[in-house]
C-alpha cells in the first residue's frame, strides 16, 4: 500500500513538473479578420509557418502573448 502511494505521489509530481515547461510557440495566426473574429492558431515557431498557413485563406500573424521562450533569438556569424 505505501508503495503505490509512493509511486502515485512521485506520478503527480513528475506531470506537474511537465506543464511548467516553456511554451515553445512564438507565433499566432488569426484567421478571419482583424476585427477579433474567427479562429485562432498558436502552434508556430517562426513568423515564416504562420504566414505560410494564413496564405490564400485570409488572416495575419501575432506574436504569441503566453509565450515562454528566450526573448530573442541569437544569430550566429560565420567568419
Amino acid at each position: 500500500m505505501r508503495l503505490a502511494i509512493a509511486i502515485l505521489a512521485v506520478s503527480i509530481l513528475g506531470l506537474a513538473s511537465a506543464a511548467a515547461q516553456a511554451d515553445p510557440y512564438r507565433w499566432c495566426a488569426q484567421y478571419g479578420g482583424r476585427g477579433g473574429g474567427g479562429a485562432t492558431n498558436c502552434y508556430f515557431m517562426t513568423e515564416g509557418q504562420c504566414r505560410a498557413a494564413v496564405s490564400g485563406v485570409g488572416g495575419f500573424c501575432r506574436p504569441n502573448p503566453f509565450y515562454t521562450g528566450p526573448r530573442s533569438t541569437k544569430r550566429r556569424t560565420r567568419r
